[in-house]
């Protein structure tokens, strides 16, 4: 690093050594053109005034420069008042003023000169010289030469250090932009940093192995893998778990983005990747990792531009070439992450390239705890802050998340002038995440509220009732975000969803426009959002999950087909797909209404409530409706917690200003 420092104070020190170069360069330049010391008269004039001067018996003498066609006329000092108008008064008296005349033809002057002598009209001396040329004239005619090498040489440094790769400048904008983490560093990443993704830190412990002692698998004839893809959700941890195994096996790490190889000039992503796989060996053992491999890896032929032979897919070619290239044991791996595994070019994912896939994915319950346990450790707790908690009302959040919603709670307690960050400031930091900023000055109406509170109300009631619904945690309607309200629930963690679970999440859903039906006798926008995911739903249950009775077991959809311009099915299909969505949504519409009608007392005391306290809990909603029929585990937590906190939350159905919105962290999953 210190080395690093004194480069780039070297680097800023030449810049302003040439710049002050320049600098005075052009005020050189500019003295000497400009410059009057006040002791001598010059001018120009025609060949015409020139003779007019002549016969008026002002010239005293003249110097003729053959090789110049010009000439320099000297004013006799008692007629420059003549010439010169006011600029003659001054003059120095020992000065003398001058003319400078271009000559067309010597010949005609020549004769122009006998005749005047002949009249009597010029009685001086012409002197014929040979004129060589002056440092001034010099300059002027190779000035445009130095100022278009001086932009050159400034436009390389300035290129040079703007990141076309190092002190070559222009020339080195093929050569690889690659980070290089050098081995034997004390603050390298270990496994130890890498909170959960057990099964993927046991991948990735055989490559450290082979890196470690590689004879231990080549004596039994057995080949080090060239590559392994870190394939998972954005967030889940894939460059730091990269880092990870370089730092377990203390070899040089090169670090690079995929469009790090992208540039405007034709070849230079191909040169890039020679000269990064020239450096990887040199340094052998090593480690090469790009992020977002799909920048340069995306299927060839698949450009949505149409160009059969653009640059990236040159990129992508040296790329495979290159891993292919090199010895099989010459211990130089290649690690890459992506989150869109589906579209990168499957010659790069054949065996002897990317050897294995590893798949992160979002941590479960027990390795957000390990996270949490990670990004706690800088901040100052309270007493009251339990990792176990904070991991249950946190489902479906990446590592990423995680560190986010730390944070943000140190953030709210410091707004709050806390010594120590406690549990409320991160089941705030929780909710400021996934709701967005509280909104305490947006105005309501009395009506606008009641409608809300219905709305909430109608999602609160159904998902007491239904059986596969998720548990509630508490509804508000205190603005948040671009939503108007919120209800919170805590969804348990499926690796499957059934058809029914589906039903029972589309009803719960739908419960929101139902009740402002039967209760206010009209609709709002507020459930714009409640439509969007129930619409969704439907079409991924029919086309994709094959969950409709009139086209059972089929899917329609395809993750190799990135660019697909038509659809897999007929128009007759797509009506059908139609008809059966409309259908179903209807149904679960009238078993939302039904539902409501059979507890609407409970649930306009809910509403009631609601608009007094603005923020209620699950086990208000207990008072009102007695104890859910269908508890879970997840019921038997949130019980606990409720009791300890009153606030939790994981997931929302908020309703906005232009719609209503389900804010989640996680999809539900879906088969593969």
């Amino acid at each position: 690093m210190a080395d690093n420092n004194k480069k780039d104070k070297k680097n800023a020190g030449g810049s302003k050594i040439w710049s002050w170069f320049y600098i005075a360069l052009f005020i050189a330049f500019g003295y000497m053109m400009f410059k009057d010391d006040g002791e001598s008269l010059t001018d120009k004039a025609t060949y015409t005034q020139f003779k007019e001067y002549v016969s008026k018996g002002y010239v005293n003498n003249l110097v003729v420069y053959s090789n110049m066609n010009t000439m320099e006329m000297y004013i006799k000092p008692d007629s420059a008042m003549y010439v010169f108008g006011d600029r003659a008064a001054k003059l120095n008296p020992l000065a003398r003023p001058m003319l400078s005349v271009g000559v067309g033809s010597m010949d005609s002057f020549q004769e122009f000169i006998d005749q005047a002598e002949q009249d009597g009209t010029f009685t001086g001396s012409v002197e014929y010289r040979k004129k060589s040329r002056t440092g001034m004239e010099l300059l002027i005619s190779v000035l445009p030469f130095l100022l278009l090498i001086g932009l050159w040489i400034f436009m390389s440094r300035k290129m040079s250090g703007g990141g076309a790769g190092g002190p070559g400048g222009v020339f080195s904008v093929g050569k690889s932009k690659a980070r290089v983490y050098e081995k034997g560093k004390p603050d390298r990443v270990t496994f130890k940093d890498v909170a959960g993704q057990a099964e993927a830190k046991a991948e990735v412990q055989e490559i450290v192995e082979f890196l470690k002692n590689p004879k231990k698998y080549t004596d039994l004839g057995g080949k080090i893998p060239k590559g392994a893809l870190l394939v998972g959700p954005p967030g889940t941890g894939k460059t730091l778990l990269a880092k990870a195994v370089a730092g377990e096996a203390d070899v040089p790490f090169f670090s690079l983005s995929g469009s790090d190889f992208v540039e405007m000039f034709v070849g230079v992503g191909a040169s890039r990747v020679r000269d990064l796989f020239h450096q990887a060996k040199e340094k052998s053992p090593c480690i090469i990792f790009i992020d977002e491999i799909d920048a340069v890896g995306r299927a060839r032929g698949k450009n949505p531009s149409m160009g059969g032979n653009d640059e990236r897919e040159n990129t992508l070619n040296q790329l495979l070439t290159e891993m292919d290239g090199f010895g099989t044991n010459s211990g130089v791996i290649i690690l890459a992450a992506t989150n869109r595994v589906d579209i990168l070019d499957k010659a790069l994912l054949r065996a002897g390239r990317f050897d294995r896939q590893i798949h992160l994915d979002l941590p479960d319950l027990n390795e957000r705890k390990e996270v949490f346990g990670v990004h706690l450790k800088p901040l100052k707790l309270d007493k009251d802050v339990d990792r176990d908690f904070l991991a249950r009302q946190t489902p479906g959040f990446s590592g990423a998340d995680i560190a986010n919603v730390c944070n943000e709670a140190a953030l709210i307690a410091a707004r709050h002038d806390k010594k120590k960050v406690g549990k409320d400031d991160f089941l705030a930091a929780v909710d400021r995440i996934i709701g967005g900023l509280e909104k305490k000055t947006k105005v309501l109406t009395a009506k606008e509220k009641e409608t809300i509170a219905l709305h909430e109300a109608g999602h609160a009631t159904l998902s007491w009732f239904l059986e596969y619904a998720n548990p509630l945690v508490k509804v508000t309607i205190v603005p948040r975000g671009r939503a108007l309200g919120a209800a919170w629930y805590l969804p348990e963690e499926r690796q499957i969803t059934t058809k029914e679970q589906m039903l029972d999440e589309m009803c719960a859903t739908l419960g929101g426009r139902a009740a402002e039906e039967l209760f206010t006798g009209h609709i709002s926008s507020g459930a714009m959002n409640d439509l969007e995911r129930v619409t969704r739903q439907s079409y991924g249950m029919i086309a994709y999950l094959g969950m409709s009775e009139s086209l059972p077991n089929l899917c329609y959809y395809s993750s190799t087909d990135e660019y697909a311009f038509q659809k897999p099915y007929s128009e007759k299909t797509a009506e059908l797909i139609d008809s059966d969505v409309k259908a179903l949504i209807a149904s679960q519409y009238e078993r939302a209404k039904t539902l409501l009608l059979e507890h609407q007392e409970g649930h306009h005391r809910l509403a009631q409530l609601l608009m007094e306290r603005e923020v209620i809990f699950a086990e208000d909603v207990e008072q009102i409706f007695g104890k859910r029929q269908w508890a879970s585990r997840s019921d038997e937590i949130l019980d606990d917690d409720n009791k300890e906190n009153r606030e939790a939350e994981t997931e929302s159905n908020a309703d906005g200003d232009t719609g209503s919105s389900t804010l989640t962290q996680s999809e539900a999953p879906t088969f593969n």
